[in-house]
């Protein structure tokens, strides 16, 4: 019989790990509420305390990697000493990172697109703020004199799509892990070039 996980109300942490171990070998169209119960010890009707259906739970579990996605962020615009250039470059290797070392919640994150919920949902809500914090460093770097004009918003996209790619190319093995992170520094360095203000001034 499958040992009880959780205590005193922590049964929906207790499902959200459980989902996530689940997740490491089946993808979320696989997954059931009845898998992650017996997963986590407790009765099949348990999930619903919490989760209205799977997709409520899905959603949950991207939210949470979103929070922590965009701890990962802001730690690097921290450690890029006041940098906007670095910073840029930082938040790209941050997301690789975030996605090798959580690839089951950066799975999840995007296979729960935003876009599906509400805007006024926790998970939409919780998304864009972690889009925003590219889109400001966009906008710092660019206030500093070292990116030339545009759309913060356009660019971070960019930024988002190109750093995305990589993650999603080391995570299905077409390019390797060793060495990779070399790589991801120096393609995201790379790409600056076409935004770098005529005369940027490094800080």
């Amino acid at each position: 019989m499958a040992k009880h996980t959780y205590h005193h109300g922590d049964l929906r942490q207790a499902l959200l790990e459980a989902a996530l171990v689940l997740l490491k070998t089946k993808d979320a169209e696989s997954l059931s509420l009845r898998a992650v119960a017996r997963q986590a010890g407790v009765s099949h009707t348990a999930p619903y305390r919490h989760f209205a259906d799977k997709a409520a739970l899905l959603a949950a579990v991207a939210e949470e990697g979103f929070i922590t996605f965009g701890q990962y962020l802001k730690d690097a615009i921290a450690q890029s000493n006041a940098d906007p250039l670095e910073s840029l470059i930082a938040t790209g290797e941050a997301y690789v990172r975030y996605a090798l070392e959580h690839p089951a919640h950066f799975r999840v994150m995007f296979k729960c697109s935003p876009s599906e919920y509400d805007a006024s949902s926790s998970l939409a809500i919780t998304a864009s703020g972690t889009f925003n914090i590219l889109v400001e460093a966009i906008a710092t770097a660019q206030a500093a004199g070292v990116l030339s004009a545009g759309d913060p918003q356009q660019i971070a996209t960019g930024r988002w799509a190109l750093a995305h790619g990589l993650s999603m190319l080391i995570l299905d093995g077409m390019l390797s892990q060793p060495g990779s992170v070399a790589l991801v520094r120096k393609v995201l360095e790379d790409s600056l070039t076409g935004l770098l203000a005529e005369t940027p001034v490094r800080q």
